[in-house]
């Protein structure tokens, strides 16, 4: 048997071209080690065969033809559970969502890939609403770290991340409004990308508003790359977006690690002046900083200057939440995680000058950021300042904050700009838990972000590095 599992995007496409195997081979490689494997992890909530297998087989008639549909016919795609799909519904970890509303109906970045031939392999386990930085909800239950499984594999896009580590899909789609795609990519050791704000369509709106982005999940930058050549198409639902501009990210990473590096102004902080990061996550960073340094890049050490801005994105974040839940009455909301209930009802209390005072905070830092990238191309920072702790919970064990965005400073600030995030991974812990640096560029600079996050994996590849239970998996699942 191929080890299509192994298999990234760009190597998929390959040996389509190549006729070395077809779209309907992989797909029901990787259906079958789905059904192997997801029971430990919890990355699917929703696994339709025959609707795959159908798309799986158009795909490979269109390659006998001679004639593929678009840049990634034919490539299994996980597809988070707040993204719609025509054919599947959406019911985004929520008992009060009536799935048959949702048929019928397309997301710009389903439509996208559909339009570019991708196989759909299935729906990807959210929290509620996407609601937090784990993975769990009232209707799935509990998504796990495929490096340790009584971690947490991190969220809001937990399951796509874990899809991912695990070679259940070798691409998938993720949202991030205060670090979900970087959350769990971070913790499960793969690529994933909050791209600028407007530059991948998102529709309907987010319940997190402009806070919300759309982006892939790979286990390759040049992944990611790819899958933004495409997640960019127009879509004139999302009045957000920005035009289309027609960047090519893939030849926008294409050389040497000190080709794609030199004259890059990075700035490198690793505690962006108020976070308490553990060590041995300290170290991989500015380990990852010195070589970046060693191929070219200009590296300084210095903070960003601003300050925890916390306050003010609980404050716009959670009235996203107390917003999705407006119409919701009480015996609705007992349904419900009784965590998202209790932010909800609290941010329902805001004033509009408490809520007028987050934005005007939110403005202050896009202009702080806006005045910083005058002098560097990009901020280098750790993507976490922990590794992942126990499945299941909200935060760590004794922890002294009882709220996801506490353990996350280095995510949700960016969130607030609407800058381009990249979190790549750059080592493991004594434990053996992924570590994950994070890129941040200017506003639509997504590509200088890929283009160093590609340069560094070419320097420091991680890429043969799988957990434990993917070659369980290979076996047949009988060692998990």
């Amino acid at each position: 048997m191929r080890e299509f599992a192994s298999m990234g995007v760009v190597e998929l496409l390959e040996g389509y071209k190549k006729r070395a195997f077809s779209p309907l081979e992989v797909t029901e490689s990787l259906l079958d080690r789905i059904e192997r494997c997801n029971r430990i992890v919890n990355a699917y909530c929703l696994v339709d065969r025959d609707t795959t297998r159908a798309a799986a087989r158009t795909s490979e008639a269109r390659y006998r033809a001679g004639a593929p549909q678009g840049l990634l016919d034919g490539i299994p795609v996980a597809i988070k559970d707040v993204f719609l799909t025509p054919m599947w519904p959406t019911r985004k970890g929520s008992k009060t969502i009536d799935p048959a509303a949702t048929l019928g109906k397309s997301a710009p970045a389903v439509s996208a890939l559909a339009r570019s031939g991708c196989v759909p392999l299935g729906k990807t386990t959210t929290p509620e609403f996407g609601w937090k930085g784990v993975t769990d909800n009232p209707i799935d239950g509990v998504t796990r770290n495929p490096w340790a499984p009584e971690k947490t594999a991190g969220g809001s896009s937990g399951g796509s991340a874990a899809a991912v580590a695990l070679g259940l899909g070798p691409l998938a789609l993720g949202t991030d409004a205060g670090g979900s795609i970087r959350i769990p990519a971070g913790f499960c050791g793969i690529v994933g990308l909050k791209p600028s704000f407007g530059e991948v369509p998102h529709w309907p709106p987010s319940p997190f508003g402009t806070l919300a982005h759309a982006g892939p999940m790979a286990w390759t930058v040049a992944d990611c790359a790819l899958a933004m050549n495409v997640l960019t198409e127009t879509d004139y639902r999302d009045v957000h977006a920005v035009p289309r501009r027609n960047i090519d990210y893939v030849e926008a990473i294409r050389g040497e690690p000190g080709q794609l590096l030199k004259g890059l102004r990075i700035a490198f902080s690793a505690d962006l002046g108020y976070v308490q990061v553990e060590r041995e996550i300290e170290e991989k960073v500015r380990a990852a900083a010195r070589l970046m340094e060693s191929l070219g890049a200009d590296v300084t050490e210095v903070d960003p200057g601003f300050d925890d801005p916390l306050a003010a994105f609980g404050h716009l974040f959670y009235s996203g939440a107390a917003n999705a839940l407006r119409e919701l009455d009480k015996r609705q909301r007992a349904l419900m995680d009784p965590q998202l209930v209790a932010v909800a009802e609290k941010a329902a209390q805001l004033t509009v000058l408490d809520y007028l005072a987050a934005v005007n905070e939110r403005t202050a830092l896009c202009e702080r950021m806006a005045a910083f990238h005058r002098t560097y191309d990009l901020l280098l920072t750790p993507t976490l300042p922990i590794t992942a702790f126990k499945a299941g919970r909200e935060v760590p064990e004794d922890w002294t904050s009882t709220r996801w965005p506490s353990w996350t400073p280095f995510t949700y600030p960016f969130n607030l700009t609407g800058q381009p995030a990249l979190s790549v991974p750059c080592g493991f812990s004594s434990a053996g838990l992924p570590v994950g640096l994070q890129l941040v560029g200017r506003r639509f600079e997504d590509a200088t972000v890929l283009r160093a996050g590609q340069a560094y994996q070419l320097a420091a590849p991680l890429t043969d590095m799988r957990p434990r239970l993917f070659s369980a998996g290979e076996a047949g699942g009988e060692a998990m």
